[in-house]
């Protein structure tokens, strides 16, 4: 299981990674997290600066491999959004150039694209996959390359205000028979390539929304009082909890019809309630529609149909 990611101490990239390693990631590489993160905080201390690319070979440092990253999507450009306890797993694509002589089907070959929240040299969080992506060549020098983003809201990986926007970064080791754990570790025979920010994603709170619409049946020309919720998760208490001070918007969609229009627009209150009337006209559904937030992803309620006499 990976750690809780509170507001983390850390420096530089994959440290925060670097401290727990999921099984699946043990058992499926040679190489782990741990060892990743070894050689690259040796090319942090020599640039100065983590997800800087090395200049120039130089002592006890990694030399600059030839690789870059390109065509990166995460989740196919769409948010993350996690709940409250299930694993979301979404997947990642990008392509990886590399110079010919870079062998990356080495076992001891490693390329990952992870996402963190807040700097890059001391994040808030970091999400990344239980394994490390496979690059399958498209020709000697070009991969495609694809992996996921393993999220686990029920083990406390998230804080509440974690969510929103995140970057994305990339990295790329090629260790050549070179054993992180052996006393004649040789750190300078090690290439790595590294980006800090190579795209963006979101990363949201699950949005719930409800809606009732009462009497039922109604009178034409009586008053009928639209009661609703607007929840969303609290990755904290793994409860959802009402989503307060928001607009959200009152929709009906006459019997008969296809289409939804808006009527008015209603502020969500304590605990994320809604409560509105309007005078009974038709028989057709009511619903509320949120458009969302940079944090919270837009929901819509299913319609309530009211029968108007």
């Amino acid at each position: 299981m990976r750690i809780r990611a509170t507001v983390a101490a850390v420096t530089g990239a994959l440290a925060l990674s670097a401290f727990a390693v999921p099984a699946a990631q043990a058992d499926d590489s040679a190489i782990s997290r741990a060892d990743v993160a070894k050689v690259l905080d040796s090319a942090h201390a020599v640039s100065g600066k983590s997800g800087a690319r090395i200049a120039a070979a130089e002592a006890d440092a990694p030399y600059a491999l030839d690789a870059s990253f390109s065509n990166v999507k995460i989740n196919g450009g769409k948010a993350i959004v996690a709940g409250t306890s299930k694993q979301v797993t979404v997947p990642t694509t990008f392509t990886l150039t590399h110079a010919a002589d870079v062998d990356i089907a080495a076992a001891d070959f490693v390329v990952d694209l992870e996402i963190y929240r807040g700097s890059y040299e001391s994040p808030d969080n970091y999400l990344f996959g239980d394994l490390y992506p496979t690059c399958t060549p498209v020709s000697t020098t070009v991969a495609s390359c694809k992996g996921t983003i393993d999220v686990r809201p029920g083990d406390g990986e998230l804080l509440n205000s974690h969510a929103g926007t995140w970057n994305a970064n990339a990295y790329a080791v090629a260790f050549n028979g070179q054993d992180p754990s052996a006393e004649d570790f040789d750190v300078t025979k090690v290439g790595v390539a590294e980006v800090a920010k190579v795209g963006t994603t979101k990363v949201q709170r699950f949005s719930k929304l409800t809606v009732n619409a009462s009497p039922e049946p109604v009178k034409k020309g009586k008053t009928i009082t639209v009661k609703g919720n607007l929840t969303r998760a609290n990755w904290e208490t793994n409860k959802y909890a009402g989503y307060t001070v928001q607009s959200v918007k009152l929709q009906f969609k006459k019997k008969g019809t296809s289409t939804y229009v808006d009527v008015k627009t209603v502020k969500s209150g304590s605990a994320g309630a809604l409560k509105t009337t309007v005078k009974a006209a038709a028989d057709g559904y009511f619903r509320y529609n949120f458009a969302g937030t940079t944090t919270t992803p837009a929901v819509k309620a299913a319609g309530d149909f009211v029968d108007v006499n």
